[in-house]
């Protein structure tokens, strides 16, 4: 329970600021509320479901704000809004933090009461009414590591197995035994996207792991070898692992939880979270009637659960991963589900929210979304791709991809805006800050995208220059930075496909320094079938490779008026499959790394750059 004298003068405080009225209907939810009560400011209701019902008494006819208390709203199942939950210009629905307050909406239940192990840990048993499994534990706020081997670094594979897929052999000593093979998760890492998958066997005799499928996705490059000499790789999951601290380990045959605390922890001062919702927020309209002019804003949203699938995750793209229950289809693609879903809605806004501690992705305006918003947001510790906006190629329509059959149901019109996106793909390494696939009309404006394992923005999702509503695209005024942290062939932004009348204009891209795999990672990457791109005004610097790649680029592209600033030996402009006549040149500034007087000058254009854009 909250302190009840601050909670009276909050509720004292929310009347003066309140009391002008004229705002439409108002409810009021508290974790400490009571659904029997009115939803008043001095009785509120206690669950967000229940405030959904009684808003739809009023929805459509009159502005509606339903005001959240500060303290955990804590969810079992997501909070689900159709047609009847959303308005109109005239009358929005507004879910909205109590002014002074801090609400959150968590997917996850608390676990304390630690006992002292003789081995350094601490024990806790599940609560008895979680009956699950779950991949990502929470203390004290932070994500804990999952117990590993090796703790910060990578064990390389010795020698793929005859298949070059379900197998590998490991140098002597690489690991320690471990009592619970089949518990055991192999994460592998390919050059832009990262296999994980259950160990089947392991035989200490011959040194050889056997993993319950093949490793990597069906298609035919994606085999153990190919990519990085001898590929990273670590294990998870062993209880004989969780020996450093900040890591832990479940026994779930044994309804324990064990963690290894951090210097100054104290067992009565430590709380765990687990993560139980798959979802916390959806929003769907139907084919008929797109669900519209929902928003929320200054709220808080985390903690959600993802589980692998049977046969493991074996990433393609993006979070994009083999549909192994589609036998029948090599290309069959799933995606990693986000914590808050759009379907069929137009006019929805998360403004001033922050989401974090997911162990999918963050938010995703998926299907036949518009006008949509995400302003000021701040998007942090995401096990997948920070934000998804769109769809792929594979939905059908009367049996057809969309995209062909019906490309009036793109995702248009939608905005990214001044918000900060960081510490993604913590889990599926191949995760990007912001993910577009066939869109139009999308602007990514004045964000900060950093720390992440791969690519900072995507943009596109066909391999050749083929036409489909992708179309009009626009990243402005971004500063994208320490990308590609672990993973190669990728950059700080990334382009596929036709998109005419698209345009990256005025970005500040820099700190692109890991190029472990066969390709190079670069500031910009634009990949297969670009074509009919404007690059502008953009400063790309201190990167890995050269600043702009193009693989099998097309005419026209125009690279005009960019600083792009190289290593020795190193062009600005690095052309694969790509005939640089095709790429219209004008303008652009090289810079040499190695020059004082360029260092210099670039020192003076970034200085320019932050006063124009902040």
């Amino acid at each position: 329970m909250r302190n009840a004298p601050a909670f009276l003068m909050t509720l004292w405080m929310s009347i003066t600021l309140l009391s002008c009225g004229g705002n439409g209907y108002e409810i009021y939810v508290s974790p400490d509320g009571n659904d029997s009560a009115r939803g008043k400011l001095s009785t509120p209701v206690a669950t967000l479901q229940h405030a959904a019902e009684l808003a739809r008494e009023h929805t459509g006819r009159e502005p509606v704000t339903v005001y959240l208390t500060g303290g955990y709203f804590r969810l079992t199942e997501p909070l689900q809004l159709d047609m009847k939950d959303g308005g109109t210009a005239d009358a929005p629905v507004l879910w909205k933090a109590l002014p002074g307050e801090t609400p959150v909406i968590s997917g996850g239940i608390p676990v304390g009461d630690w006992k002292q192990e003789d081995d350094g840990s601490w024990s806790a048993t599940l609560p008895p009414d979680f009956d699950g499994e779950f991949r990502s534990f929470y203390v004290n706020g932070q994500r804990a590591t999952r117990a590993r081997f090796p703790d910060n670094d990578y064990l390389r594979i010795a020698k793929a197995g005859a298949d070059n897929r379900t197998g590998f052999f490991f140098n002597n000593d690489d690991f320690p035994k471990v009592s619970g093979v089949e518990r055991l998760e192999l994460i592998l890492l390919h050059d832009w996207s990262v296999t994980r998958i259950g160990v089947e066997s392991i035989d200490w005799e011959s040194n050889y792991l056997r993993a319950v499928d093949s490793i990597g996705a069906r298609l035919s490059f994606f085999g153990i070898t190919g990519w990085e000499p001898d590929p990273r790789y670590y294990l998870e999951n062993a209880r004989e692992f969780c020996d450093r601290p900040g890591e832990w380990y479940c026994d779930f045959p044994e309804r324990k939880i064990y963690y290894y605390p951090l210097p100054g922890q104290k067992t009565d001062e430590t709380e765990g979270v687990i993560p139980v919702a798959s979802k916390l927020v959806t929003i769907a309209g139907s084919k008929d009637k797109h669900v519209g002019f929902i928003s929320f804003e200054g709220i808080s949203f985390e903690h959600t659960a993802w589980k692998l699938p049977e046969k493991g995750y074996c990433g393609v793209q993006a979070t994009m991963f083999d549909n192994r229950a589609d036998v029948r289809y090599v290309e069959a693609r799933s995606k990693v589900p986000a914590a808050i879903e759009l379907d069929l809605a137009e006019s929805c806004g998360f403004t001033d929210c922050t989401i974090r501690h997911t162990g999918g992705s963050g938010i995703w305006i998926r299907e036949n979304c518009s006008d949509c918003n995400i302003d000021a947001c701040h998007i942090y510790d995401i096990s997948g791709n920070g934000i998804n906006i769109g769809e792929g190629r594979d939905r059908l329509v009367n049996g057809t991809p969309w995209w062909k059959s019906a490309p009036e149901e793109v995702s248009i019109n939608n905005k990214v805006t001044h918000s900060l996106v960081e510490n993604c793909g913590v889990q599926f390494y191949g995760a990007v800050g912001i993910w577009c696939g066939l869109v139009a009309n999308t602007v990514m404006d004045h964000s900060e995208i950093r720390n992440l394992p791969y690519t900072g923005i995507s943009v596109g999702w066909m391999w050749n220059p083929e036409p489909t509503p992708c179309r009009e695209n626009t990243i402005h005024a971004c500063h994208i930075h320490h990308i590609m942290k672990i993973l190669s062939d990728g950059g700080g932004i990334y382009s596929l496909g036709l998109q005419p009348g698209s345009r990256i204009t005025d970005n500040l891209i820099h700190d692109v320094t890991i190029n472990a795999g066969r390709a190079e990672s670069n500031g910009m990457f634009l990949d297969e079938g670009t074509r009919e791109l404007l690059i502008e005004n953009n400063i790309v610097y201190n990167t890995a490779r050269s600043p702009l790649r193009f693989h099998r680029g097309y005419y026209p592209n125009v690279v005009r008026n960019n600083v792009l600033v190289c290593g020795d030996d190193i062009p600005p402009i690095r052309y694969n499959r790509t005939n640089e006549a095709d790429i219209q040149k004008s303008g652009n500034t090289i810079l040499e790394k190695s020059s004082e007087t360029d260092m210099q000058k670039l020192e003076e254009l970034i200085k320019e750059w932050f006063a124009a854009n902040n």
